[in-house]
């Protein structure tokens, strides 16, 4: 049965720091329709400061990378018997072409030892090469670091997970102001449950800021604190936008606040996600588009036949409240054959008043499998067209 205007708007407007309160609800019927705004100024939530807030917690506490000489012994080339049994989780690969296993740098992977220097330095020792993950690595709440011309690639069975820690901030996989990054086949937990913060929500599994031409294959983040993948402007103050990203089959499954999170980035595309189960902070969306100021970009976005079901919040939500500045803006977002059943509902668009500011383009869903309908509320009329194009609802 589809949720009532009431009953959305109740939800909504439940105290959060990200969740917006939506004014209005759209029954949609089959076909395309374009939907004009309800405007009136109406919504009187103040924008949440996302990356301004971020900046200031991890620009404080970012990690530098380990020193390789006092963990590393030399690296060695894998052999082609491990390799070859080693396939990556969900894309098996058997090429030992410039493949140095994690082990030559004293990574132990045993479920229980504290890797983390090791496998910085592993990283750190192998750039412009394939590392190759074998174990079961346990990580503190440093995180890694990664480098320009980074390659990464999991063997089957590899995993990374974070030990008990109470850091309401963290990243497991910092892709911060690089290039050329490859990663395949990542799987990270984030130990939501070994975490004794009790509050916050910026413990990431995988941040991407400032950084282009960045690939990830396969990717597998559970039970982080905030959101299992992160696409923002750089953290370096330079306002360098994300760009060139593309995910193909993310899976994220019991993160507290995102399964993935988009603040600013041009060419990002999302293939085949699946974002479940995400609750604990709000908004709890299996995916929040949210700019967090007028330096956001949100340009050739691209989210193509994502799966959203069991989370707290919307399916898919885009809040632009932080968007409209000096600077006029251009929006470009293309989802197609989106698939949801969360409770709240599948995809939520609002927030935007322009007062005078320019904000055009198009946010488009285009055949969408819905359980229940979606609703726009907060929308200067004078922004981007809002439709969603030969919808299925029940």
């Amino acid at each position: 049965m589809a949720s009532t205007k009431t009953e959305i708007q109740e939800v909504l407007d439940m105290p959060s720091t990200m969740r917006r309160k939506v004014v209005s609800a759209f029954v949609l019927g089959a076909g395309s329709l374009a939907l004009a705004a309800c405007g009136g100024g109406s919504d009187s939530s103040v924008a949440d400061a996302v990356a301004n807030r971020q900046r200031r917690r991890w620009g404080a506490s970012a990690a530098t990378s380990a020193s390789s000489a006092t963990t590393a012994s030399a690296p060695t080339t894998a052999s082609s018997t491990t390799a070859a049994s080693t396939g990556s989780q969900g894309a098996s690969t058997t090429s030992t072409s410039g493949v140095l296993q994690d082990t030559s740098f004293g990574v132990k992977g045993d479920g229980t030892t504290n890797d983390r220097a090791a496998l910085q330095a592993a990283i750190d020792g192998s750039v412009g090469q394939i590392l190759l993950i074998t174990g079961k690595s346990r990580i503190d709440a440093t995180g890694l670091t990664l480098h320009s011309n980074t390659h990464i690639r999991f063997a089957q069975g590899a995993s990374i997970k974070m030990l008990p820690h109470s850091a309401a901030t963290y990243q497991m996989m910092r892709v911060w102001d690089v290039s050329n990054v490859n990663i395949e086949a990542p799987y990270l937990d984030g130990s939501k449950e070994l975490n004794s913060a009790g509050s916050g929500e910026f413990g990431m599994g995988i941040s991407i800021t400032g950084a282009t031409g960045v690939t990830i294959t396969n990717p597998t983040t559970i039970n982080c604190w905030g959101d299992g993948i992160y696409i923002g402007n750089s953290m370096s103050g330079s306002g360098k936008t994300s760009s060139n990203v593309s995910i193909s089959g993310h899976h994220a499954n019991g993160c507290r606040r995102q399964g993935a999170t988009i603040t600013s980035g041009s060419g990002i595309t999302f293939t085949s996600p699946l974002w479940e189960n995400i609750a604990g902070t709000s908004p709890a969306c299996g995916l929040d588009i949210e700019p967090d100021d007028n330096t956001a970009v949100l340009e050739a976005i691209k989210i193509v036949s994502p799966t959203t079901q069991g989370c707290a919040g919307p399916g898919i939500q885009i809040y632009l409240g932080a968007f409209p500045g000096p600077t006029a803006k251009n929006v470009d977002i293309q989802i197609t054959n989106h698939t949801d059943n969360c409770p709240i509902g599948p995809f939520g668009v609002g927030g935007l008043q322009l007062n005078g500011r320019v904000v055009t383009g198009a946010i488009t869903s285009t055949n969408p499998v819905w359980k229940q309908n979606w609703y726009l509320g907060g929308w200067d009329s004078n922004g981007p067209k809002v439709s969603v194009v030969n919808p299925k609802i029940g």
